[in-house]
């Protein structure tokens, strides 16, 4: 947690003004019950009602003042809470985009919303009552407890008696309740994560009836947060009714020490009324101390995992000299790969050579690791032995940023943002022009579905692009890569949604550019592949072939069975 506190800089300011009217409010506070022994002793025992008036005005003055005091409080209180929230969402978010994709896979989408979302939400509403009640709530215990002093010292020491055994009582379970929260919280990543996995794959949920299953299994999901919050519910709960126990057994002590004092004569009604105040003072504050207590308890838990993400280690991004323009040749030396966790690796000793140009095509089964490897081309994998060469320099000595502006990528899954089809686009390249938006849109065959579009390039596009079919998001993904006018293009199964005349034409057009790129197709079609100048052939993480498509068809197994599940022999010896 004290991690976070460097993101409070720049709202010193309040963090003093903040707790400082709260004091000066609690000071008026403090003086209301000498205030009541007035009215008691003087003006009700010798009926003197203009005095009674005049006390009764002074009263209400300090109740206004500190109303004013507790406003102004809570108005910087507030305020260095926001900011301080939005300067740690800012920081979080920011590390986020930063993280490997090993690290993002390790920690899910669920866990990254529940941090973004909820824990930030958590450490915000513990800042603003920490501010507000950290020094208050002691400054008025123990003030009201040196104010019982003034008036009777015997009569005190029921407040010196029971303030440490409360303190107990609330630091006790604090202690017992931070873990308890903390599981809680990991569950909650459960259940965001299983959310936006149903809404996510609602279609396929509905075409399987898996609706019924997955209620189920979300209800098991909610009813296990819902006894973890009950659990910490429960002992946390005990913590009012057990300091009103302990505080109506001193009040009980109290008002009969102070009876016995007025009949001896050594106290006025009105102080032991002022003694009675001040115990009654005593026991909000606690209650507000107790309950600021669970607040913070689940700010620090939540504060501690927004605190291990941001010490997450982002070596990987770290940047390194810029290296001079690439021509575009790559090279594979023996490289290997394994995911966190896993048993065993998913690429294994791959070597192979592209040169400027050179179109390679990838193929293989579901999991041979083909996306894998393209994934390391721009470092958004790091190799764990081996070396993935660009022109001959080790892809880890290039600088990060510098080395995917000259690299295409166009993913699996086709994204789109929130915004117009421009927008979009530009994400290639900011200062690219309508003529070069227009020239990439020719060469991914995407320029009718663009002309089909009220506004075309100013045409809307939704969230995820969901105003476009599948094929018309890949077009325009494609697209998007090309304005960047790439040296490298990754394809990655990019034109699975795209009809065979529609597929061919978008290859021809890459390969027909002036200065085509490097560009590396993976495909689960031999059509996309055949007419590369290499196509490698990959079966659960090893190259079992690599060379031309008449080369493998003669001494690849692998390529064989995978070719001629899709085109007869018949067929594709007529090819």
């Amino acid at each position: 947690m004290n991690r976070l506190f460097k993101y409070m800089k720049g709202y010193g300011r309040e963090c003093i003004l903040g707790p400082l009217f709260k004091l000066l409010e609690a000071s008026f506070e403090l003086m209301i019950p000498l205030v009541v022994a007035k009215i008691v002793d003087t003006g009700i025992e010798n009926g003197d009602t203009g005095y009674i008036v005049k006390m009764c005005l002074v009263m209400v003055a300090l109740g206004i003042v500190g109303l004013i005091s507790a406003v102004t409080a809570q108005f910087f209180a507030a305020k260095a809470a926001v900011g301080f929230a939005a300067r740690l969402r800012a920081a979080l978010m920011k590390k986020l985009l930063g993280l490997s994709y090993t690290q993002i896979d390790g920690l899910g989408a669920s866990t990254m919303v529940t941090r973004m979302t909820s824990d930030v939400n958590q450490v915000q509403n513990g800042v603003n009552l920490t501010l507000r009640l950290l020094l208050r709530s002691p400054f008025v215990v123990f003030g009201a407890m040196i104010m019982a002093f003034s008036i009777d010292a015997q009569a005190a020491l029921v407040f010196a008696a029971v303030i440490p055994i409360l303190c107990v009582v609330v630091f006790g379970i604090m202690l017992i309740t931070m873990p308890m929260y903390k599981k809680v919280q990991a569950k909650l990543d459960g259940i965001t994560s299983a959310t936006r996995q149903n809404l996510t794959g609602v279609r396929v949920l509905r075409a399987f009836c898996k609706e019924q299953d997955e209620i189920h299994d979300f209800q098991e999901r909610a009813q296990a947060l819902t006894q973890s919050q009950l659990s910490a519910g429960r002992i946390s709960a005990i913590m009012n009714p057990l300091t009103f126990v302990i505080i109506n057994l001193a009040v009980v002590v109290l008002v009969h020490v102070g009876a016995l004092k007025v009949y001896d004569g050594v106290l006025t009604q009105g102080l032991v009324i002022a003694l009675y105040n001040y115990m009654s003072q005593i026991l909000v504050e606690l209650i507000k101390m107790a309950n600021l207590i669970i607040t913070i308890t689940k700010a620090v838990a939540c504060g501690n995992r927004l605190g291990a993400i941001l010490e997450m280690d982002t070596s990987v991004e770290k940047q390194s000299g810029e290296a001079p323009a690439i021509r575009g040749a790559v090279e594979f030396q023996d490289v290997c790969v394994k995911y966190a966790g896993a048993s065993g690796d998913s690429l294994e000793h791959i070597s192979f050579r592209a040169a400027p140009g050179q179109t390679v095509g990838i193929i293989g089964g579901t999991g041979a690791g083909k996306s894998t490897l393209v994934n390391l081309i721009p470092k958004l994998y790091r190799a764990g032995s081996g070396q993935v060469l660009i022109d001959g320099m080790d892809v880890n000595d290039i600088d990060q940023k510098f080395l995917r502006s000259q690299i295409g990528i166009v993913p699996q899954k086709a994204v789109l943002f929130r915004g117009t089809i421009r927008d979009n686009l530009r994400w290639g390249r900011e200062d690219a022009t309508d003529a070069e938006l227009w020239q990439a849109l020719e060469l991914a065959q995407a320029r009718e579905v663009v002309k089909d579009k009220p506004g075309e390039l100013d045409a809307r596009v939704e969230q995820g692009g969901t105003n476009f079919s599948g094929g018309q998001r890949q077009r325009l993904t494609i697209a998007r890569a090309l304005v960047r006018q790439p040296k490298i293009l990754i394809m990655d199964d990019s034109a699975s949604a795209l009809d065979y005349a529609t597929d061919a034409r978008l290859r021809m057009a890459i390969r027909g550019m002036k200065n085509p790129p490097t560009t590396f197709i993976v495909s689960q079609r031999a059509a996309s592949v055949r007419f590369a100048d290499l196509i490698l052939v990959l079966d659960d993480g090893e190259l079992v072939g690599s060379g031309t498509h008449d080369a493998l068809l003669e001494t690849c197994p692998v390529y064989q069975e995978i070719y001629y599940s899709q085109f007869s022999r018949e067929v594709a010896a007529d090819v």
